[in-house]
């Protein structure tokens, strides 16, 4: 019986990590902070080749409504090494982790790139390491684009959705912000700006340098005021 439940349990984990990428989904045990990894490409409406590293939108999405519902988890660290992907997707994943009512902490690590950006800005503090990097750049559209100016009105109102929920939830400039997004000569054979670490910070688009440490650290000290609060208003 015991050998049965041992081969359920890890029946349970392979099936965790074979559809979420991870092995524990919201369920934090002993640690109230649940750790929430956007990495590779963000997938939205196509499925990309098995080939990819992708992060799938309709796998997080279920998992910060469970981060919402569970008492347990009493703050969420998201961690970012993304090159971007879906647009929609990822504001769709930026929205959902602004909309939280727990604590939110981002750390870029390696990449926050392209829709990377919104989610990266998205948390209640953002964090960035030195030596990450954050490419900003006008959205594309891949596939068949039919030559209308009905085309070029859509993608403008997409790209307006980014550039306002940036601006809005950070302190970088809407006119900053388009500067880097359409400059030339930054990226080769391409528009846009590679800001690296300090530089995003410098930019207003990151809170502040710093890693696991310090952001943990800040969560902590978020979760032991709620604490403080809670004991205070019980009594």
């Amino acid at each position: 019986m015991a050998e049965e439940n041992e081969n359920n349990q890890e029946s349970s984990i392979v099936q965790k990590i074979k559809e979420l990428g991870q092995s524990n989904v919201p369920d934090p045990g002993t640690s109230p902070v649940h750790v929430l990894s956007i990495i590779g490409q963000i997938e939205g409406h196509i499925q990309l080749p098995s080939k990819n590293k992708t992060t799938k939108y309709e796998h997080i999405l279920p998992q910060l409504i469970a981060i919402e519902q569970n008492p347990k988890i009493k703050g969420l660290v998201v961690i970012l090494n993304t090159v971007g992907g879906d647009v929609e997707a990822g504001l769709a994943i930026s929205e959902m982790i602004h909309s939280l009512s727990k604590p939110t902490v981002s750390i870029v690590l390696g990449g926050g790139h392209s829709i990377g950006v919104p989610i990266a800005v998205a948390t209640d503090r953002s964090f960035i390491v030195e030596t990450a990097t954050m490419t900003i750049h006008p959205i594309r559209l891949n596939g068949l684009v039919i030559g209308v100016p009905q085309t070029f009105e859509y993608m403008d109102k997409m790209q307006d959705r980014v550039i306002n929920f940036v601006t809005s939830h950070s302190r970088i400039e809407e006119e900053t912000f388009k500067e880097l997004m359409f400059a030339k000569g930054n990226l080769t054979r391409d528009i846009g700006t590679n800001v690296v670490g300090k530089q995003a910070v410098e930019y207003g688009l990151i809170d502040e340098v710093g890693g696991v440490k310090e952001a943990m650290s800040v969560m902590n000290e978020w979760i032991g005021k709620e604490a403080e609060n809670d004991a205070l208003h019980s009594t």
